[in-house]
């Protein structure tokens, strides 16, 4: 599983943090935990596969918002008290 964190120029309002959310989940079906947030101007979502940048640049852009960077990185859950 991957976290991916994406910086998001333009969201102004709760409206276009649920925006971003929706587009993210058509894009990403199979997108987990989804969550934007406006006045960090960050997005964050869970896949099984590591995104397509270019897939995620394309659907943002088309909303009217601005990509500016992304990062995944591999995520592991976490166990109560450090136990796997």
């Amino acid at each position: 599983m991957y976290q991916t964190t994406a910086k998001i120029d333009g969201m102004m309002c709760g409206m276009c943090e649920a925006h971003i959310s929706d587009t993210i989940r058509r894009t990403f079906p199979d997108a987990k935990k989804v969550r934007a947030s406006r006045g960090k101007g960050v997005v964050t979502f869970r896949t099984e596969a590591q995104p397509d940048e270019a897939a995620l640049r394309r659907a943002i852009d088309e909303t009217g918002y601005t990509l500016v960077s992304v990062s995944s990185a591999p995520y592991e859950k976490k166990r109560l008290f450090g136990r796997r």
